[in-house]
């Protein structure tokens, strides 16, 4: 019996500028994306029905029902290509919930890449049923350097030059927060322009701090650490990021991480 196979990578907002409101009420916003080498991991296997089991560090936070994107994204492919057959889905859940690195739009992305490939249909049902779902999906279903306009969803794909494999260390506080909750606290300043996302920011970092203020001390601790290239908050916090300028910088600090925080150790890719 075949069983495919798929890495649902963290997501990084090496940049995030929030522009405004979108006549459909999603907030505007222009970002840089990046991902990681390591993330969930899902596979599947042929099965008369659609089935969701969770395993992994994080899978007792998860829900396995029908309000799961996982479950969502597959059922959204199945009736996009009128396709009866199913599939026993397997998610593990390595990365920490609600903390802006993707989450469950990596998740319900790597599904409709995983189904694609055990039901042998066109990858272009894949990208169309994508937006759908939420607008972080179309980035995480391309999972390559890309600039984000819009919803985030209208992609431009980039070279991010002697980054390309840099290694790269996620830091969370532990603290979940709500995506509605922070946008609903930014403050209505945007940033400047994005031509270069090392001189930008993330506008919503100040509304994030407010609901978790540990978030702070995680960025003054990345900022510190010897090879520290540039440190950042991803997407809607809480999760933070420092990108170095080696492995061994990079593993140094790894070890050094206090205990009561999340910390993975990974590459760009």
């Amino acid at each position: 019996m075949s069983i495919a196979r798929e890495i649902a990578p963290a997501k990084l907002n090496l940049a995030l500028h929030v522009r405004g409101k979108l006549p459909d009420g999603r907030h505007e916003i222009e970002t840089v994306f990046a991902f990681c080498t390591d993330g969930d991991r899902l596979t599947a296997e042929p099965a008369d029905d659609l089935t969701l089991a969770i395993s992994g560090p994080f899978g007792a936070d998860l829900s396995a029902d029908e309000d799961n994107l996982v479950i969502k994204a597959a059922q959204a492919l199945a009736k996009a290509v009128a396709v009866r057959a199913g599939a026993a889905i397997t998610l593990e859940k390595r990365l920490p919930i609600a903390s802006g690195i993707g989450g469950g739009s990596a998740d319900a992305a790597a599904a409709l890449r995983l189904l694609t490939s055990l039901w042998r249909i066109d990858p272009a049902h894949a990208s169309a049923v994508a937006p759908e779902l939420g607008s972080d999906v179309p980035p995480c279903l391309l999972s390559l350097p890309a600039k984000g306009v819009g919803a985030g969803d209208t992609l431009t794909i980039i070279d991010l030059g002697e980054l390309s494999r840099a290694p790269v260390l996620l830091v969370n506080p532990r603290v979940p927060l709500s995506t509605a909750e922070v946008f609903a606290s930014w403050d209505g300043v945007s940033s400047g322009s994005l031509d270069d996302w090392r001189d930008g920011g993330n506008d919503l970092q100040s509304a994030a701090t407010k609901l978790a203020p540990q978030i702070t001390t995680v960025l003054s601790w990345l900022s510190a650490q010897v090879g520290a290239l540039y440190s950042r908050m991803s997407g809607s916090g809480a999760t933070c990021f420092a990108i170095f300028d080696s492995e061994q910088t990079r593993d140094d600090a790894a070890v050094s991480v206090p205990r009561e925080w999340w910390s993975l150790a990974t590459h760009l890719r």
